[in-house]
C-alpha cells in the first residue's frame, strides 16, 4: 500500500504570504529558469502536486526558494519552504575552508556549467559591519609556517597583475588563474602563523582579490557564483577591519543588482555601503553616491537621484583638486553615472552626451569597459533615430572587440546585432552587421 504524502504546509504557508495563485509560482519558478540556462515547463498542476507532499526536484526547490524571497523581499529558507537543506556546500564552512571550496570549485572545468545555473538572490543575507568585524577562525600554529609582510606584498601585486589583464582583456581567462592562486597560495597564508598587524593585512589583500575576483565572475554573467565571491570579500574585509574593500564591495554588489534591473535591492546596497563609511574621503563618498544615484533612479525617485548625483559631483571636484588617482574613481565613471541616472529618468538625448563625454575620459588600458560602454553608447544612439551615429560608434567598439574576452562586451555586441538586422537595407548598417559576423558575433537569443 503507497504511503500517504504529507501536505507541505510550510510551502502553502509561504503562498498565501506571497498572495500567490499556484499558477503564479510556477509561473515565477519557469522564468528564474530561464534565467540561470535551465528553463522549465511547470504548470499549475505541478504546484498543486508540490503542497500535496510531492517533492520537486533539486533545481526546482532552488528556483522555488528564490521566487518566493523575491516576491517578499526577504530570504526564504528550506526549512521555511518543507524542503531539505541542500547537501551540496550543506556544513557551514568558516572563511577560509569556505573560499577553498569556492575556488577549488571555480577552477575545475566540470564544474562550470553548475557554478554558472547558480542564482543571483536577491534575499542573499549581507552581514552588517559589527558583524564581521574581527571575526575569523582561530587556526592552531602547528606546523604552519610563518608569514610576513612580503607575503602580503605578493598578494598584493598579484591582485594588481590579474586587476590590470582583467580591464584590458576582460576577465574570462584572468578569473581562473585568482580562483586558483587563492586556493593554492592565499588559503595557505590565511592559516599560516603570523603578527597580528601581519594576519590582517593579509587578510585584507585577500578580501580585495575577493572582490576582484567575484566582479570579473559578474563579467562572465556568472552572478550566483559572484555573490559567494563577494560574501567571502565580506567577511575577510570586516575580520582585518578594511571599511575601504568591504564598502567597496557592497557597492560592487549594488552594482551587479542594479544592472540586473533589482533597483529596489541595489537601492538598499548602496545605502548599506554609504552607511557603514561614515570617514569615507571625498573620491570615496563620490564613488558611493554616484551608486546611490544610479539605484535611486532606477526606482524612480527622481528627487533623490538628482540629490545624489549633486553630491557625487562635488565630491569629485574636491577628489580631483588634492590629487589623481589613477585607477579609481574618476571623471570617466562620474559621467557614466550621470549618463545611467538620466537614461533612467528618460533622457536619453543627455544620456547619449554623458556617455560620449566618459568614452573620451576614460583611459585606454581600461579596454574592456570601453568595449561595453561604446556598445551602451550605440544602442541610446539608436534609440533617438541617430542610425549612423550609432554605426560609428559600433565601429569603434569592433575595432577592440577581438581583443577582449568578456562576457558582458560579447551581450553588447550580440544586442547590437539583433537592433541592427531590422536596418539590414541601410548600407552602413549592413557593413556593420558583416563585419560583427566576421568576428563571430550572432544575433542575440
Amino acid at each position: 500500500m503507497a504511503q500517504q504524502k504529507t501536505p507541505n504546509v510550510g510551502l502553502a504557508r509561504l503562498l498565501r504570504e506571497a498572495a500567490w495563485s499556484e499558477t503564479q509560482l510556477a509561473t515565477a519558478v519557469n522564468r528564474i529558469g530561464t534565467e540561470v540556462g535551465r528553463p522549465s515547463k511547470y504548470e499549475q498542476s505541478a504546484v498543486s502536486h508540490w503542497l500535496k507532499g510531492t517533492m520537486p526536484r533539486v533545481e526546482a526547490r532552488a528556483a522555488i526558494i528564490e521566487a518566493l524571497s523575491r516576491r517578499l523581499f526577504r530570504p526564504v529558507t528550506y526549512a521555511e519552504a518543507g524542503f531539505p537543506t541542500p547537501e551540496a556546500n550543506g556544513s557551514p564552512l568558516g572563511t577560509v575552508e569556505g573560499l577553498v571550496d569556492l575556488g577549488r570549485q571555480d577552477m575545475d572545468p566540470s564544474r562550470r556549467s553548475v557554478l554558472g545555473a547558480a542564482l543571483f538572490s536577491v534575499a542573499l543575507t549581507i552581514p552588517d559591519w559589527p558583524d564581521v568585524v574581527g571575526r575569523i577562525e582561530a587556526h592552531a600554529a602547528g606546523q604552519a609556517p610563518r608569514i610576513g609582510m612580503g607575503e602580503v606584498r605578493v598578494v598584493q601585486e598579484m591582485t594588481e597583475r590579474v586587476s590590470e589583464l582583467d580591464d584590458q582583456f576582460g576577465g574570462r581567462h584572468a578569473r581562473p588563474m585568482a580562483a586558483a592562486f587563492l586556493v593554492n597560495t592565499v588559503a595557505g597564508y590565511l592559516k599560516a602563523q603570523a603578527p597580528d598587524a601581519v594576519r590582517k593585512a593579509m587578510m585584507s589583500a585577500a578580501s580585495d582579490l575577493c572582490y576582484l575576483t567575484g566582479y570579473m565572475a559578474v563579467d562572465e554573467g556568472l552572478h550566483g557564483l559572484a555573490q559567494r565571491y563577494y560574501l567571502k570579500a565580506l567577511e575577510l574585509a570586516g575580520a582585518s577591519e578594511d571599511h575601504l574593500t568591504y564598502c567597496t564591495t557592497l557597492r560592487g554588489m549594488s552594482v551587479q543588482a542594479v544592472d540586473l534591473g533589482h533597483g529596489a535591492h541595489a537601492m538598499r546596497l548602496a545605502d548599506a555601503a554609504a552607511s557603514a563609511s561614515p570617514q569615507a574621503g571625498p573620491r570615496m563618498r563620490a564613488f558611493l553616491a554616484g551608486q546611490q544615484a544610479h539605484a535611486a533612479a532606477q526606482i524612480g525617485d527622481r528627487i533623490q537621484a538628482l540629490r545624489y548625483m549633486k553630491e557625487a559631483e562635488k565630491a569629485m571636484e574636491v577628489a580631483e583638486s588634492r590629487a589623481k588617482a589613477f585607477g579609481s574613481y574618476d571623471p570617466s565613471s562620474l559621467m557614466y553615472h550621470l549618463a545611467q541616472v538620466q537614461h533612467e529618468l528618460g533622457d536619453d538625448i543627455g544620456a547619449v552626451k554623458a556617455m560620449q563625454e566618459s568614452n573620451k575620459l576614460r583611459h585606454s588600458v581600461y579596454r574592456r569597459a570601453k568595449v561595453r560602454h561604446l556598445g551602451l553608447t550605440a544602442e541610446r544612439q539608436l534609440a533617438i533615430g541617430h542610425l549612423e551615429a550609432a554605426c560609428d560608434t559600433w565601429n569603434e567598439a569592433l575595432d577592440e572587440y577581438p581583443l577582449v574576452q568578456s562576457g558582458r562586451c560579447d551581450e553588447r555586441m550580440r544586442e547590437m546585432a539583433t537592433l541592427l538586422t531590422r536596418y539590414s537595407s541601410n548600407s552602413q548598417a549592413k557593413a556593420v552587421l558583416e563585419r560583427a559576423s566576421s568576428l563571430g558575433v550572432s544575433v542575440a537569443a
